[in-house]
């Protein structure tokens, strides 16, 4: 069934407090194991730790940012397609060579095949999100039925409308096909907005390093190295954990796309050091 825009904004705001416990969990436990021991031992060992715990802040602001882009870009897309085709099925009725009927159903049919497709460029976590709020689209006769309705009363019978009338509910439905949520497609918009932020802290935090470095062009190849598996090994890891939990279950892939940023990003570091 599919959801509203509070149900989506409400998921969003499960896996932010779910994210930021994680890290600060994270925070907690490379703090007290690392960097205070590692300083009363030894002041370069624990500046070096000091230096790793900034390099995993930064690889989880470039996962984290790399997710919000990806999905809502994604959205983006989506949005287009379906508007599109929607004007398409209506110029084709326009000048006679489709009925409403007929556009009705490619509209639905080419929707939901969109709906797939773009899903299959979501990240794990956008996927579970999507998939929770909605499993599947609709089918014609859902439609129709839900646009008798709001059309011509609850009461009223499909059957025995006009001509003129279906083609009423057809029209209503090609049009709608062209249509998503736009409050959650506003939503999309914002949270792109802090993705696309997100990427430029970690670039800027990136450019520091490499500029504050005495090797720049091994602090560069690190630099990327890093970036590159957090991001990398945040999908996977989101991914692995949408096998395990099922579909529909954004707080799961939120933590496996934690989890899997944290341990690439590490182990590329300690292969790198």
């Amino acid at each position: 069934m599919e959801r509203s825009v509070a149900d989506f904004l409400g998921e969003f705001a499960k896996i932010r407090s779910v994210y930021l416990s994680l890290y600060n969990l994270f925070v907690t436990i490379h703090t007290t194991l690392f960097v205070n021991m590692a300083t009363i031992s030894n002041n370069d060992s624990g500046r070096q730790k000091y230096e790793d715990y900034i390099q995993s802040f930064r690889v989880e602001i470039s996962n984290v940012g790399a997710h919000m882009s990806i999905d809502s870009a994604t959205r983006m897309a989506y949005d287009n397609e379906i508007s599109k085709m929607s004007a398409q099925l209506t110029d084709k009725v326009a000048a006679g060579k489709m009925t409403w009927t007929d556009a009705a159903s490619e509209a639905q049919n080419v929707r939901n095949e969109v709906m797939t497709i773009m899903r299959g460029r979501s990240t794990p976590v956008g996927l579970a999100i999507a998939t929770k709020l909605k499993k599947e689209g609709k089918t014609l006769n859902d439609l129709v039925a839900i646009k008798t309705i709001k059309l011509f009363g609850k009461n009223a019978k499909f059957q025995k409308l006009t001509s003129i009338q279906k083609d009423m509910i057809y029209s209503a439905i090609v049009k709608s096909a062209g249509k998503s949520n736009p409050e959650i497609t506003m939503a999309m918009v914002r949270i792109s907005r802090v993705g696309r932020g997100l990427i430029f802290i970690s670039f800027a935090v990136s450019i520091y390093t490499i500029m504050t470095s005495e090797n720049k062009v091994n602090a560069t190849k690190r630099e990327f190295a890093l970036t590159g598996a957090g991001i990398g090994g945040g999908m996977a890891g989101g991914a692995l954990a949408g096998l395990v939990c099922g579909p529909g279950a954004p707080v799961c892939a939120t933590i496996g796309a934690f989890v899997g940023g944290v341990v690439a990003a590490f182990g590329v570091d300690n292969y790198w050091n």
